[in-house]
């Protein structure tokens, strides 16, 4: 019998976890991740791939910038992206879940997407919770590698083994925007940490402030050429998933910027 062509809500989730992980110019029928959901679906990497271009149609970043996509998205497409832009971190829960199943019903384990991240994790020795609390973090990093194509938004750094998907509110302070990818910026090792020491913020209107303690103290050339300087000008914007100005405002009134 043949496969029905309409798309199911869990297989329009698990296309929807794809697309938070590929940055916009890897939605083809090419990319690796894409042909083994459309295996795993009995789909074709076209048919996958043309869902994910369908789905970029409604993300309000790519249709600011001019790319509205196919413009065949489903009734189903723009209910999961009205969910997603009311509250975002159950629709990605449910996403990655959807995307899970598929990947154990094919023999592997759920969180197959981000395997090659998560290093000493011993099956029976590492607690259920902490294992996918790690599955949470790579995966908000991937979504915020995707967004800004593995580049800082402050130094322009692009070498993936370097960069941090540094959350603006902090894991700790906000439940319900730990997997929010406009909770996020890509950021160098160095400038996450100083973002995260609160040394240098990004305000509201996404140009940089940077701290009396690095503007005015005695600094070597280095932190004068990667940080200091970096004061009053503009973040590089992401692809999608804009970091959300209250997010922004709330780190930089945290560390008295405004």
């Amino acid at each position: 019998m043949p496969r029905s062509t309409d798309w199911t809500r869990n297989e329009t989730l698990a296309a929807f976890h794809i697309y938070l992980q590929l940055p916009f110019g890897q939605l083809h029928r090419n990319q690796a991740r894409i042909v083994q959901l459309s295996q795993w679906m009995g789909r074709t990497a076209s048919a996958v791939a043309m869902k994910l271009v369908n789905l970029a149609s409604l993300d309000p970043q790519i249709v600011a910038s001019g790319r509205s996509g196919m413009g065949h998205a489903s009734k189903l497409d723009e209910q999961i992206w009205n969910e997603f832009l009311a509250a975002n971190d159950p629709v990605v829960t449910e996403a990655a879940t959807s995307f899970g199943r598929y990947a154990e019903q094919n023999g592997l384990p759920p969180f197959v997407d981000v395997l090659d991240e998560l290093t000493n994790i011993e099956e029976g020795k590492t607690t259920t919770a902490i294992v996918q609390v790690r599955v949470n973090q790579a995966r908000f990093r991937r979504a915020i590698l995707a967004s800004y194509n593995a580049t800082c938004c402050m130094s322009g750094l692009r070498v993936p083994k370097l960069l941090v998907a540094s959350h603006i509110v902090p894991w700790s302070m906000d439940t319900q925007n730990r997997l929010n990818p406009s909770n996020g910026l890509c950021l160098s090792a160095l400038h996450d940490r100083a973002y995260d020491q609160g040394l240098i913020t990004v305000l509201p209107d996404f140009t940089i402030r940077v701290g009396d303690a690095l503007r005015h103290a005695e600094l070597d050339p280095f932190a004068q050429s990667s940080l200091a300087q970096c004061q009053g000008q503009a973040i590089r914007l992401p692809e999608r998933f804009r970091p959300a100005p209250a997010f922004l405002e709330a780190h930089a009134l945290r560390f008295g910027f405004l």
